[in-house]
């Protein structure tokens, strides 16, 4: 396959996967916002997206102060910003167009009626009709396409490329979610071993869709130790770091072949330390050190992944090294 297909492939899934994890979000932090303050500021509580999507730093180069309407249009409308829920499907839509050939034409008919309906829609349409029901139409959308992918397409490298980049997005969502969440909604160590923060955590649950599952799994009260657990080590969750990771690693074996290359290395470690890890090894050591750690190897992945398979990054598409977390780099990828 070409790399410039496997390119536009790669990166229109993980343009689709990304709109749904913002949305999934300011989902939850518009819910939480909602709620009697106590736990954080108000301010604290609209900065934590920024945080988790790297986009702190940038945000505030245009807006003066992190409330809801200048969060909610900077992440969700804001054409402007690579990694807004309309830029999101913007690229989706344009990387899925330049290799209609490579795709089934209901995955196409999807991702074009997606940006048709989403595209149009401001500040005062967002308020009008609702702001959750904005974010359900988001994620209603990346499901129906994940949905017409698996049952339309043929299974060939096209199909792994675009499993690829779905995958590798929800870990680094994931990962970055639950290390803001932990080392920033709760920066004192005394904190992190104190009172559960229910609300907060059965938020990060609900923003995975997980909380049904950890009912099912622990049927007691919710712990950050309890939910670290579920979206790091349980591969029977599907949006844990370790159910992302054992298919990005199948997946670069397929598309590898016989070949072992540095990417399945990679993959391979990664997907090693989540399967044999031990949540408290891991707390012992230091979750937020962990996922770190977890975000940085995941950048060296991506940037592997680039240079075996894609089109090289140009050197200016490269945001500089500041504040943000490890794996910026991908986030920030225009594709």
């Amino acid at each position: 396959m070409l790399s410039s297909t496997a390119d536009h492939l790669y990166w229109m899934a993980r343009r689709v996967e990304r709109a749904e994890n913002i949305a999934r979000i300011l989902d939850v932090t518009y819910r939480m916002s909602l709620l009697p303050q106590g736990i954080s500021s108000p301010n604290q509580e609209w900065e934590a997206p920024l945080l988790i999507t790297g986009l702190y730093r940038s945000f505030f180069e245009k807006h003066s102060e992190s409330n809801a309407a200048n969060v909610l249009d900077y992440m969700a409308l804001d054409a402007d910003n690579p990694s807004s829920i309309r830029a999101c499907l913007r690229s989706a839509r344009e990387n899925g167009r330049a290799v209609r050939g490579a795709i089934s034409s209901e995955m196409w008919e999807t991702l074009n009626a997606t940006w048709l309906k989403l595209s149009e829609v401001d500040a005062d349409e967002l308020r009008e009709s609702g702001i959750t029901s904005f974010f359900d139409r988001v994620k209603t959308r990346s499901h129906l396409f994940r949905g017409v992918t698996v049952g339309t397409m043929l299974q060939d490298e096209a199909y792994h490329f675009i499993r690829l980049g779905t995958f590798f997005e929800r870990a680094d969502n994931t990962a970055r979610l639950l290390d803001v969440k932990y080392h920033v909604l709760l920066p004192s160590v005394r904190d992190v071993g104190g009172a559960a923060d229910y609300y907060q955590w059965g938020a990060v649950l609900r923003s995975l869709s997980a909380f049904e599952a950890y009912r099912k799994i622990y049927r007691g009260g919710i712990t950050p130790r309890r939910v670290a657990e579920l979206l790091l080590l349980r591969d029977d969750v599907p949006r844990s770091m370790h159910a992302c990771l054992k298919d990005v690693y199948q997946r670069l074996q397929v598309i590898s072949g016989r070949s072992e290359g540095e990417c399945q290395r990679l993959a391979g470690e990664l997907h090693a330390s989540l399967r044999f890890g031990r949540i408290e090894e891991i707390f012992r050591a230091g979750l937020h050190e962990f996922l770190t750690d977890f975000l940085r190897r995941m950048s060296d992945l991506g940037d592997e992944i680039n240079r075996e398979f894609l089109w090289p990054v140009p050197a200016d598409d490269m945001p500089e090294d500041g504040v943000e977390t490890a794996g910026q780099r991908q986030w920030q990828r225009q594709g």
